[in-house]
């Protein structure tokens, strides 16, 4: 399962289309069913090379277009030139919502749980709360810090005066209103999963309440 882009990394994604330049190059780019160089580019708007390589940059290092390396003249071996840096369509895209969703991540997990029980004929439940939590093992230690992690994927921790947290927001909301048992208890094993990863302390229970995330965060009982 591919890593789940952190709210801040997807903020500056969107960021860069701030300048109108970079939105024109961006345009270019997705529409276009070969790869596009820099010159291609520059010659196609009307702009300096310099301009168009430094804007073209800024895109593919936020994650807004896929970059690869091809020589255009057809030759290979000594005197073909150098490779040109081309710049296409991402697979993928990028998605910022206020407050943080992740329904991407969710609907990850929930394909992911179908496709292992119609494999292997485990409960579909089950798969998807096995799987929340391995994500959620990966995730804690690829972070390495508990915090982090609820930070970064939108559940608006605080603390609750008890040496605690309380996550203020639920990142599956609609999810969670419709199938609330369901979408809970994905939130209870993946962050169990994140909590185990980072061995801080944590333990992570139900405990629903209105205006806040079904989980709340405790300390570890000793």
């Amino acid at each position: 399962m591919p890593w789940p882009r952190s709210f801040s990394e997807r903020v500056a994604a969107v960021s860069a289309l701030d300048d109108p330049m970079r939105r024109a190059l961006l345009d270019l780019v997705t529409r276009s069913e070969a790869p596009v160089s820099r010159d291609e580019a520059a010659q196609a708007l009307g702009l300096s090379r310099r301009a168009t390589a430094f804007h073209l940059d800024r895109l593919a290092e936020n994650g807004l277009l896929d970059v690869e390396f091809r020589r255009l003249t057809g030759r290979s071996g000594p005197g073909a030139g150098r490779p040109s840096k081309l710049y296409r369509r991402p697979a993928g895209e990028v998605e910022v919502s206020v407050p943080d969703r992740h329904y991407d991540l969710a609907g990850d997990l929930l394909a992911a749980a179908v496709e292992e029980s119609a494999r292997t004929g485990e409960p579909a439940r089950d798969a998807l709360l096995r799987l929340a939590g391995d994500l959620g093992r990966e995730l804690g230690e690829r972070a390495g810090n508990f915090d982090a992690v609820v930070e970064d994927h939108g559940f608006e921790p605080r603390p609750d005066g008890e040496g605690g947290l309380l996550l203020v927001n639920c990142p599956f909301h609609r999810l969670a209103q419709r199938h609330t048992d369901t979408v809970c208890h994905l939130n209870l094993e993946l962050l169990r999963g994140v909590a185990e990863a980072t061995g801080g302390g944590h333990d992570v229970v139900l405990d629903p309440a209105p205006g806040r995330c079904c989980v709340r965060v405790v300390p570890a009982a000793r």
